[in-house]
């Protein structure tokens, strides 16, 4: 949904819900019901509000709505899959390899001897597809046509990465890591690697980066990895390898699938809507941009009353948010919000507010986000890009007040 496409957005948004009290959030409308379980295997059930973008591989994102609790459940965490999960899972002979050029030497890992020999942590993580909100760019990107819902925060269990990769040994030489899932490429090509990306070494070694095998205190949901996978909060989901087995310390920048081209790229200058990028002139995503949602009440609610709580989530990549404001003049004034600090570092922050309807009508309820860095987000779509990533542009959600 374009947010120039006023028109889209208001029947979406107010078509046919009931009218509701100012304190209450609307019950869920249902935007994309897909029936069949056997898609969802895997992922400990799914919210019914969940939209399905595609089926194979499977991509589900969360409306904002289900979005308003502070930890994210697996049942209303977007999924981002480029393959089919293993089907083959044996935990008894599944190991983690450590290797590479830049690795003093090669070590094997079994699950047990992760669990059992590095000191164990939870961290509440911020995960985001790069591509979230692309389907807001125009001229078009091609891709999964992401709204706002592909970005999540649960509590995630593990062990410290730097401390696997140290006892691998890491080299002077070291700039890189990137990882190998074990997932199927869609072509059934069991030596096809469906996607190997990666980060640079500082990103890997810092406290927060993990290799998990929890998700808000349970195995890993299939579909988000069992029974090993990466976390590396901030910055583009696609850096935390699910199905993970081998980890490589590179010597250069790591030149798996997905790595090069233009995947998970932009251009390394701004360019014209439409332009055509070579591939040398793009740059890799590296920390995501400050970004924030309204999460309650849901879009399109009704009420009776003039004052209305409204909350939702902040994040920024890297960073920490220092301040979140909302607008009901669509921007001409911006009234500032409770921002409570984060559970820790690259988790997001819950913000809330109460709003004054000044007369009855129709209102827009805008969020922007700013930064420990002075950065905010964009009232309009940001820069233009082939592939739609990074589009950061304000939430907004539209209320209707009557008597």
């Amino acid at each position: 949904m374009k947010h120039q496409d006023r028109r889209s957005f208001l029947k979406l948004s107010l078509g046919g819900l009931p009218v509701i009290y100012a304190h209450s959030i609307p019950v869920g409308i249902n935007l994309l019901i897909e029936d069949d379980p056997a898609l969802f295997s895997g992922m400990k059930g799914k919210h019914p509000d969940m939209v399905m973008l595609n089926d194979r591989p499977l991509n589900a994102e969360a409306p904002a709505h289900l979005l308003n609790e502070s930890v994210t459940s697996a049942e209303r965490m977007f999924v981002r899959n480029n393959g089919l999960p293993p089907s083959d899972i044996d935990l008894d002979k599944w190991t983690l390899v450590i290797e590479g050029e830049s690795a003093e030497q090669r070590i094997e890992l079994s699950l047990q001897e992760l669990k059992s020999n590095f000191k164990t942590q939870t961290l509440q993580l911020t995960l985001e597809c790069g591509g979230n909100g692309r389907s807001e760019f125009d001229p078009p990107a091609k891709g999964n046509q992401w709204s706002i819902g592909a970005v999540a925060c649960p509590e995630w269990t593990g062990v410290s990465l730097r401390d696997v990769l140290e006892r691998a040994g890491i080299k002077p030489s070291a700039r890189y890591i990137g990882y190998y899932g074990k997932d199927l490429h869609l072509s059934g090509d069991k030596d096809k690697v469906v996607i190997s990306r990666g980060v640079p070494i500082k990103k890997a070694l810092e406290e927060e980066s993990l290799i998990a095998w929890a998700m808000n205190g349970e195995d890993l949901p299939l579909q988000h990895g069992y029974p090993l996978r990466l976390v590396f909060g901030g910055w583009p989901a696609s850096c935390s390898g699910k199905w993970l087995h081998k980890i490589v310390i590179r010597d250069q920048v790591h030149d798996g699938p997905k790595m090069g081209g233009q995947s998970y790229r932009v251009p390394c200058d701004p360019v014209a809507p439409g332009s055509k990028v070579e591939d040398e002139d793009m740059c890799i995503i590296e920390s995501m941009p400050v970004k924030s949602l309204i999460t309650s009440p849901m879009t399109g609610a009704v009420v009776t009353q003039p004052r209305l709580s409204i909350s939702g989530k902040a994040w920024a990549g890297d960073f920490s948010v220092k301040e979140l404001m909302y607008s009901i003049d669509f921007g001409q004034s911006w009234i500032p919000c409770k921002l409570s600090p984060a559970a820790n570092r690259l988790a997001w922050q819950r913000w809330e507010a109460e709003v004054e309807l000044p007369s009855k009508g129709y209102y827009e309820i805008w969020a922007k986000a700013t930064d420990e860095n002075g950065k905010s987000q964009p009232m309009l779509i940001p820069g233009w890009n082939p592939k739609g990533y990074l589009n950061n542009a304000c939430h907004r959600i539209a209320v209707k007040y009557v008597s």
